[in-house]
């Protein structure tokens, strides 16, 4: 994979405006919610899907990007906005809805909401739906370095360390993704995976969504019908593995996948190879 800033399209819909990406030329699309911080201008784990002959439609969801919150303040509000997106764009049905850390709630929500347009679920790393961050000190602080009004200059401090110590930015961000000793994560990094995870820090932005992806989602995972593949590691900081379990629990056709990553970021995993093969195997039944 290759971090960089891709160009993006702006959908002016009812309901307000929707930055979005579209990639790929398959037959099949496949609708990502990515997680914290991220917009849709970049790409994370993607590759699975373009590969395997899937479109991937990758909206920004509210206060990220140039998606305002105004557009939709709940995962349901933006469940039916990207409904609508897929309408808008001619697509009836996707393959998959893929919810990666927080975009978990709103990909679980617009399977529940909209069962005729999603085939499949697909969480990786996803925050349920209880409390979360799972601590009060997390949660605080998450509010208060994230928060629209400094979240910019937040980023601005990340990014300078990064540039002037790279490895010692990076060892400070790994920590709060993984319950191992950070010396140990970095270990497991190869120098390209390292270069790759720089590259997306220094990109990162909250704008107004990190702190509204906090606060309290109504359940709905018992309506979920379709087939879940849910994956975790067990080694996840920042999304205790408990999420997953309870997404699996509560989710009728679901399969949990154990990822043995060293934290959140189950990409960059020696048996992420493995797991896509598991993606493709789950995409491909009927």
């Amino acid at each position: 994979m290759t971090i960089s800033e891709r160009e993006t399209i702006t959908a002016h819909l009812a309901a307000g405006p929707v930055e979005y990406r579209l990639e790929g030329d398959g037959p099949q699309t496949v609708v990502i919610f990515h997680g914290g911080h991220m917009r849709a201008a970049l790409a994370l784990g993607e590759e699975v899907f373009t590969t395997s002959g899937h479109r991937v439609l990758a909206p920004s969801r509210p206060g990220y990007g140039r998606t305002p919150l105004a557009t939709a303040t709940t995962p349901a509000a933006f469940a039916d906005v990207t409904a609508d997106l897929c309408h808008t764009l001619g697509t009836e049905q996707v393959a998959a809805v893929v919810g990666i850390s927080a975009g978990g709630r709103t990909a679980v929500t617009m399977a529940a909401r909209h069962p005729h347009l999603v085939r499949r679920v697909i969480l990786q790393s996803a925050v349920g739906f209880g409390p979360w961050p799972d601590d009060r000190r997390t949660y605080l602080g998450g509010r208060l370095v994230f928060n629209a009004r400094v979240e910019a200059a937040s980023w601005a401090v990340v990014r300078l360390l990064m540039r002037a110590a790279p490895r010692a930015g990076l060892r400070l961000l790994l920590h709060d993704l993984s319950t191992r000793p950070v010396r140990q994560v970095m270990d497991g990094l190869s120098e390209h995976d390292q270069a790759e995870l720089l590259a997306l820090f220094t990109l990162m932005r909250s704008g107004a969504g990190f702190v509204n992806d906090m606060l309290p989602v109504p359940d709905c995972t018992t309506q979920v019908t379709q087939p879940a593949l849910i994956i975790a590691t067990r080694t996840d900081r920042s999304v205790p593995f408990t999420h997953a379990e309870s997404l699996a629990a509560a989710i009728s056709q679901a399969e949990l996948v154990e990822s043995r990553a060293d934290g959140h970021m189950i990409w960059f995993a020696p048996d992420y190879p493995a797991i896509t093969e598991k993606i493709k195997d789950f995409l491909a039944t009927a």
